[in-house]
């Protein structure tokens, strides 16, 4: 077991774990994030997309000790103060999901995609988001509400304001 101390979603968290446990399987299985879905465990559906440090990270292919001192957030420490993040109300209010499944990590990618390209393109959005995939929808509306994101956020950071 090696000892691993972190942040989540703005709590501090200290826990003994097996070196080989993913990152994924952690959040869900220990702390309860279950809103970090497992999808193909390849790490080529991105539905268990974090942020690690600030950047996107698909979860299951990050073991949890690499995470050990750093700061994840997950979709559930989106929301504050029961308001939901101006991404999560963009997907809500475009439809920009179906069955909900791939939806956490395509938020959490678009957060990070808004954070290096404030105004992104068409292309540029369906370039960052090309690592999420979507059974259910042909991404049109998913293109929008990140459309919706970037104007509801413009002029500020995505993550929230002194993110």
């Amino acid at each position: 077991m090696t000892r691993i101390s972190l942040t989540v979603d703005g709590q501090q968290v200290a826990d003994d774990v097996e070196p080989r446990m993913l990152l994924v399987q952690y959040l869900r299985e220990r702390l309860g994030k279950t809103g970090t879905v497992i999808g193909c465990d390849t790490s080529n559906c991105g539905a268990c997309t974090v942020h690690l440090n600030g950047s996107s990270v698909k979860s299951c292919n990050v073991l949890a000790v690499q995470a050990d001192g750093g700061e994840v957030t997950t979709v559930e420490g989106l929301a504050k103060d029961g308001d939901l993040h101006p991404v999560q109300e963009a997907f809500r209010e475009c439809h920009g999901l179906q069955c909900g499944f791939c939806t956490p990590g395509m938020i959490m990618q678009t957060i990070d995609l808004l954070n290096g390209n404030p105004q992104p393109s068409e292309e540029a959005i369906r370039h960052g988001l090309e690592g999420n995939l979507c059974r259910c929808t042909g991404y049109h509306n998913i293109v929008k509400a990140v459309q919706h994101a970037a104007e509801a956020t413009s002029g500020q950071h995505p993550e929230g304001v002194g993110a």
